[in-house]
């Protein structure tokens, strides 16, 4: 009989009481000796990403019990951060990761359980259980609950798509009127699932299948679809399998630190830097490297950053496509082949299908003529009625976008530009490196200088923009939004966007110690390392300081000698126990987020925990 984790609580006469409790959950006779595989849930009714997940562990479940295991579904917790947005709410969102992934490992360990599905959708819900999955590394498979419809508006007679940016953007311009308003309020997020638009949750899903843990599809088939139950029920019969193969074959290539390995993560921020993802899978790219314990730095991201021509714009950096295009087009695999044409790919890395990434991306080419359900896999489209009922359109466009030209995905000839949709900006403002999404910059904003308009936190910042304080030329800075300095590192989608509701998001730029959505555009330079509460230079910054960023050198800097930058050091320390805090900011931290902050890292580390603060 193979030897699985479980069997540590249904074997033996000791194990009678476990068994007992077994029993009282469903178990039978005939299951015990088989494999516990846990659904791991992230069903919520607080998140458009999450309302749908209610029943589709029991899809999986079900599929698991036809294949041989014994399913048992446990549910983690979600934050929407678009609710979350624009107040202290905010402040839990990137905290809430970690408490993910341990609660996942409690789940688990205490239960002994052999393996796992992980149902997830949004920013770091994926994130969270991924991390859970490297730090258990018990055979695992990735299913999202599949992005959302774009939302749809008819002005001056055109059909215009929109998404939540829209909607934020018109909220602030007091030149739209409320009946518009109203109306893209109404249809920005017109179905359940993840936000339209290449944003952080998007990102993330699609980032899953490049790196191995999830099945094609994951990140581009639409909530909607009845094609996405198709995973769902996929899920099930793969993790039996694999799991078997582990336990009774000793095959520890379906392991997660078997396929996560430097090569995948290269090759997922290879495929974020083409399609200009969101700039928030870079903290958890190098969470994932620290929690696998590989060697994956900033200087990685920074090198791939300088070669990987930019392939593909999805909104928010362009208003003509969003997700469902880019399945049309060809989905996660139809970027990976035109960056695998040109030999930037890894293809020798394996996936839970058991299959290498070369003949993956073979298989689910738009462009093989002999696999003909490929067709039908990348038709599948946008039913346009508002529902949060998954599976309930079987919508199919007629053709598929196959111009690599000028349609969603380009070739390398076509390219929007030779380096990638991110870059990695540093200097003597960002010792450690920042990050920009360069994907939603004009090619006149490339180089830009002008003074510091300097604010201790968002809401500060925000008050300003919406008063007229900030004019065309300024930089403004956000600072102590770091993990540690905020806590918890906002996402701040509200400034940069408040900036484009009055006309100033290509006139101003915005750096931050904290992070952007995956919705933001413009110069908006965030994840600056070391952050103010680390004493990084951020902190010394004084108004009317003259800044600038030339993201073609790929350069950030202050412009202060070092003996002024000396003496702002030496003010600073004067304030004793105050030093490196921000100045009269009102704002309530809880004893959870304290906890938090005393052990995060800056986001050169991604953010995640110092484990060598813990005294055992």
């Amino acid at each position: 009989m193979p030897i699985y984790r479980s069997s540590t609580t249904i074997n033996g006469r000791n194990m009678s009481g476990a068994r007992a409790l077994w029993r009282a959950t469903g178990v039978k006779d005939a299951d015990f000796g088989k494999p516990i595989i846990a659904v791991v849930n992230s069903f919520t009714e607080f998140v458009p990403g999450h309302i749908h997940l209610r029943d589709l562990g029991k899809l999986v479940s079900q599929e698991i019990i036809k294949s041989g295991g014994i399913s048992k579904e446990f549910n983690t917790i979600a934050i929407d951060d678009g609710i979350a947005m624009g107040h202290s709410g905010m402040l839990y969102s990137l905290p809430s990761r970690e408490l993910i992934a341990d609660s996942i490992e409690y789940m688990i360990n205490a239960h002994c359980v052999d393996a796992m599905v992980c149902i997830s959708n949004c920013d770091k819900i994926t994130p969270g259980m991924l991390l859970a999955s490297l730090r258990l590394n018990i055979p695992s498979v990735f299913v999202s609950g599949g992005p959302m419809e774009s939302g749809k508006i008819v002005l001056n007679d055109n059909i215009i798509k929109i998404d939540l940016v829209d909607a934020i953007v018109h909220g602030a311009n007091k030149n739209t009127s409320n009946k518009i308003l109203s109306n893209i309020e109404n249809s920005a997020c017109p179905t359940c699932g993840s936000c339209s638009g290449m944003f952080t949750a998007n990102s993330m899903n699609c980032l899953t299948e490049a790196i191995g843990l999830a099945l094609p599809g994951n990140g581009t088939i639409l909530a909607t679809h009845i094609d996405r139950k198709k995973l769902f029920l996929k899920a099930g019969k793969v993790i039996v399998k694999n799991t078997k193969d582990y336990y009774e074959n000793n095959n520890i290539n379906v392991l997660p630190k078997s396929i996560v390995t430097k090569s995948t993560l290269k090759n997922a921020m290879i495929l974020d830097i083409a399609m200009g993802g969101s700039t928030n899978t870079v903290l958890h790219l190098l969470a994932m490297a620290y929690e696998a314990d590989i060697n994956f730095r900033m200087a990685d991201i920074d090198y791939l950053s300088r070669k990987v021509p930019h392939l593909c714009k999805i909104s928010p950096s362009t208003s003509l496509y969003h997700m469902e295009d880019l399945h049309r087009s060809g989905g996660i695999f139809g970027i990976l082949s035109e960056l695998n044409k040109i030999n930037l790919l890894d293809t020798s890395v394996h996936n839970i299908l058991r299959l290498t990434l070369k003949d993956t991306i073979k298989k689910y080419d738009i462009f093989n003529k002999k696999n003909k359900k490929n067709f039908s896999f990348y038709t599948s489209g946008p039913g346009g009625i508002k529902t949060i009922i998954p599976f309930s359109q079987s919508f199919r466009w007629n053709k598929l976008d196959k111009d690599r030209i000028n349609g969603c995905i380009r070739s390398e000839k076509y390219a929007y530009s030779k380096d990638g949709g991110l870059a990695i900006l540093k200097g003597n403002l960002a010792k450690k490196g920042s990050i920009i999404k360069t994907a939603a910059i004009d090619q006149d904003n490339m180089i830009f200088s002008g003074p510091a308009k300097v604010y201790e936190s968002q809401d500060d910042a925000v008050y300003a923009i919406l008063n007229k304080k900030v004019k065309s030329g300024d930089v403004i800075v956000i600072r102590y939004e770091g993990p540690c300095g905020g806590p918890g590192m906002q996402e701040m989608l509200y400034p940069t966007t408040y900036l484009k509701s009055i006309g100033l998001n290509k006139k101003c730029a915005l750096i931050t110690d904290g992070r952007f959505s995956g919705g933001t555009s413009g110069i908006s330079v965030g994840h600056i390392s070391p952050e103010a509460a680390n004493k990084g230079l951020i902190a010394l910054i004084y108004d009317g300081d003259l800044i600038s960023i030339n993201i073609i050198k790929r350069s950030i800097k202050l412009h202060i000698s070092s003996e002024e930058e000396n003496i702002r050091r030496k003010t600073e320390e004067k304030r004793g126990k105050k030093a490196y805090t921000p100045k009269n900011r009102l704002r309530k931290i809880s004893n959870s987020l304290k906890m938090y902050s005393i052990f995060a890292t800056s986001a050169d580390k991604g953010a995640v925990r110092d484990l060598r603060k813990i005294c055992l």
